[in-house]
């Protein structure tokens, strides 16, 4: 088949996918705004013609944005389908509008949508904390209006599938009969613990100037997201620092994450979260056990997992991470929020452990006590891997249900087979 994927940041969910398209024969063509290079694919680039309007009313700034990007998306395919290109299956990332207008250019050509997160006003993200809760009608209505480019991309699509239980429920019950759940998949084989033969070393240079070596068996908790900011629980995290480091003096913290904002509004002044919540809590704190480590390489971020003796992971009821999974999958204790979709994968003293989000007590706690006692956890990592070779593994599990899902659409069998 010829597959036309779109996706403002080429290849991200699609990162696995694709190269498995390639090997299997299918034509893969890619329309981004600035995508990364995978050997055999064609790109094709697209740009918005402007940014949104100034004054416009607030609730109507995303789907503007979104109306803005969805246009220049298909003028580009329109050009493409003037040059003779017609994809049998196009498979779109429809959050940020690009699959607004594919009807429009190619009517008939069959639609996959990879859908991560439906908003609401209740049961998610939205006045989850207390601490950012809103006090602005119009920020329900924003959020309200946030989903009518969601609601239409629901109408074009043939199928589509997102990557937890939870995220799909959060779709519109008359939609579910055409979502699948399919996790972007764990190459476990890659994302594995240390074996008792490799020696693993790593030297850290702390903020403050001074080196350090870490190898297997140190005490080391790490903390990781994309960005350091609430939606991820690092002021949560934080605040049990002091805690932690009070009861586990020798303890190395390495936090993982940049500077910026992914979710959730920005940080009131100039100043980032990650400077607003150290800065509420570095007076109580050993700072030169603490490596800020910013965005780091796959291959070092893979080696600071396999350090782990203790992985925290917060999340406001949101889209799951990779590094959750990650970390599991190289054997770490994760401490995780009890919010869905965490929930779904970690089951308190089976393969994890569970706190309630805000409890910096009970947080700091329970890491402590995995710190205290590496060896009373093995069978919980043990079960951590497990859980994510049997449910998630890119190779046997995910993969395979994603090109199948695929195949069907292609006409080989029924999709509602799966």
């Amino acid at each position: 088949m010829n597959i036309l994927f779109i996706h403002q940041n080429f290849p991200a969910q699609f990162k696995f996918l694709v190269p498995q398209l390639l090997k299997l024969g299918h034509s893969i063509d890619v329309l981004t705004i600035e995508g990364t290079k995978i050997t055999g694919v064609n790109y094709h680039q697209y740009s918005p013609a402007r940014s949104s309007s100034k004054n416009i009313l607030a609730s109507a700034v995303d789907f503007e944005t979104k109306l803005i990007r969805g246009e220049a998306c298909a003028i580009k395919m329109n050009e493409l389908k003037s040059l003779g290109y017609s994809p049998d299956m196009i498979i779109v990332h429809p959050g940020w509008g690009e699959a607004l207008f594919i009807k429009d250019i190619y009517p008939k050509v069959k639609q996959l949508h990879f859908l991560e997160f439906y908003y609401d006003n209740a049961g998610a993200d939205v006045d989850f904390d207390p601490e950012f809760k809103s006090t602005s009608i119009q920020e329900k209505f924003k959020v309200r209006a946030k989903n009518a480019t969601a609601l239409l991309s629901l109408e074009q699509m043939d199928w589509g599938y997102a990557p937890t239980k939870w995220q799909q429920s959060r779709y519109p019950e008359r939609y579910q009969n055409k979502i699948i759940n399919i996790f972007d998949g764990i190459d476990t084989q890659k994302v594995r613990p240390l074996q008792k033969e490799e020696a693993l070393s790593l030297n850290l240079k702390h903020e403050g100037g001074h080196t350090i070596s870490l190898n297997a068996g140190d005490e080391i908790l790490t903390f990781v997201n994309r960005n350091l900011e609430p939606y991820r629980g690092y002021h949560c995290f934080m605040r049990a620092l002091p805690l932690i480091q009070k009861e586990r003096r020798n303890a190395l913290t390495l936090i993982v994450g940049g500077s910026d904002t992914s979710y959730g509004a920005k940080p009131p002044g100039s100043k980032s979260w990650k400077q607003i919540f150290l800065e509420e809590v570095k007076d109580e704190l050993d700072l030169s056990k603490i490596f800020f480590l910013d965005r780091i390489s796959y291959d070092l971020y893979l080696k600071v997992l396999q350090l782990s003796r203790c992985h925290v992971y917060l999340t406001y009821p949101f889209v799951l991470s990779w590094s959750c999974l990650e970390a599991m999958s190289t054997g770490c204790v994760v401490v995780g929020s009890k919010t869905p979709p965490v929930e779904e994968v970690i089951e308190h003293g089976v393969n994890g452990l569970l706190v309630d989000f805000f409890d910096t007590t009970q947080l700091a706690s329970q890491v402590v006590e995995v710190l205290s006692n590496p060896e009373q956890f093995k069978d919980l990592r043990k079960n951590a891997r497990a859980t994510v070779v049997d449910r998630y593994d890119l190779h046997s599990i995910c993969l395979p249900k994603q090109i199948a899902l695929i195949e069907e659409m292609g006409g080989a069998t029924s999709i509602n087979e799966q």
